[in-house]
């Protein structure tokens, strides 16, 4: 998909509505609602209000149909917004919209719910996403009655993944996971070990870690509060540790103090690696395992407070994660842009909304 603009991606996806009586085409109805959540749109509602404010220039950029002699341009109504979205194949619009893989240092895996989609007995819409830098990969929804580890090859099978690290949380430390990362994607996996998996835990807090020469110090201050991260890193083949391809094993030692309270905290990690000490020192494995906790704050917590995601009622077909996927888009489109505060850029875009998301999205 690398040099396709927005649109000629979103002309690969299946149209699934029935050809009677189609008025808008897909790759225009898309757009629209990409665009619209660019300027701060969070709704259906939302986006359909940007949709009938536009001036005539804006849907002629993203191809609305034109009517009468004098070709004024109709943009979709609400209704046709609503249905298409809720009707969209959600794993084709999450992987068409999202960053390419290929090249990049790692992918972080981490899972989210929707808690506003919960209704009555039906269980809130979970997804589980893969990023990289800050920006999404892709995302796919965790059926109701599984968990995301049904999802994991399933998420990372379309993408060329050679020497790509995939880190993920203590969830997906599964055996099958290991051999599907390095012997058929080509990839290197760091994965959290914690008591859900009693055995390896009990094996990697035995090791010799007070013998270990590896070891970092990381400190950074932020978020409200000061945080030491001490890493040390142990080459593990020999030592009885059985889990697939396992090369190395890091201990990672956080201490965190509250710089209002005062409050100090401590937290023991251990990770495992088929990465050997040549490919990756403790510094490397501790910026890995970073990069795995930060998905919450770059992802998760900024679809939360700038586009109320956690707030959001929409709940029916699947306009949850195509939502989802359309945030995500603004999200990497933001941060390509420049603005690392999305709620920042949300501003900056809403100031000219029916000019500025169309030329971050590269809509002629």
């Amino acid at each position: 998909m690398a040099g396709l603009s927005l649109v000629e991606r979103l002309r690969l996806l299946p149209d699934p509505r029935r050809r009677r009586g189609v008025r808008h085409p897909l790759v225009a109805v898309l757009p629209v609602a990409a665009s619209a959540v660019v300027a701060g749109a969070r709704s259906y509602a939302a986006v359909a209000q940007w949709s009938a404010n536009a001036p005539q220039h804006t849907p002629a950029r993203l191809g609305a149909r034109a009517v009468g002699a004098l070709g004024v341009r109709v943009a979709p109504s609400a209704a046709t917004i609503r249905r298409v979205i809720a009707l969209v194949c959600p794993g084709g619009l999450a992987d068409l919209t999202g960053t390419d893989p290929a090249d990049s240092n790692s992918v972080a895996l981490d899972g989210k719910t929707a808690r506003g989609s919960r209704h009555g007995t039906s269980p809130a819409a979970h997804f589980l996403a893969a990023t990289t830098g800050g920006r999404t990969v892709t995302q796919l929804r965790v059926p109701g009655k599984t968990n995301e580890i049904t999802r994991f090859t399933a998420l990372l099978a379309p993408y060329d993944l050679t020497g790509v690290t995939v880190t993920a949380d203590a969830l997906h430390t599964q055996r099958d996971h290991a051999p599907f990362l390095v012997e058929e994607r080509n990839a290197h996996y760091l994965l959290v070990v914690k008591a859900n998996q009693p055995e390896p835990h009990r094996r990697l807090r035995s090791l010799p870690w007070k013998d270990c020469t590896a070891r970092r110090y990381d400190r950074e201050t932020g978020h409200g509060r000061r945080e030491t991260r001490a890493t040390r890193a142990l080459t593990v083949t020999g030592l009885g540790l059985d889990f697939p391809h396992t090369v190395q094993a890091a201990r990672i030692l956080r201490h965190r103090t509250d710089l209002a309270t005062g409050r100090c905290s401590r937290q023991t990690l251990y990770t495992i690696t088929d990465l050997t000490s040549q490919e990756a020192s403790s510094a490397r494995l501790g910026r890995l395992a970073r990069s795995q906790w930060t998905t919450e704050n770059r992802l998760h917590f900024v679809r939360d407070t700038a586009f109320g995601e956690d707030a959001s009622k929409i709940r029916t077909g699947h306009g949850p994660e195509n939502l989802a996927a359309l945030r995500n888009l603004a999200i990497n489109t933001l941060r390509a842009a420049g603005h690392q505060n999305i709620a920042a850029g949300l501003r900056h875009a809403s100031y000219e909304p029916f000019t500025r998301p169309l030329d971050l999205l590269g809509i002629a």
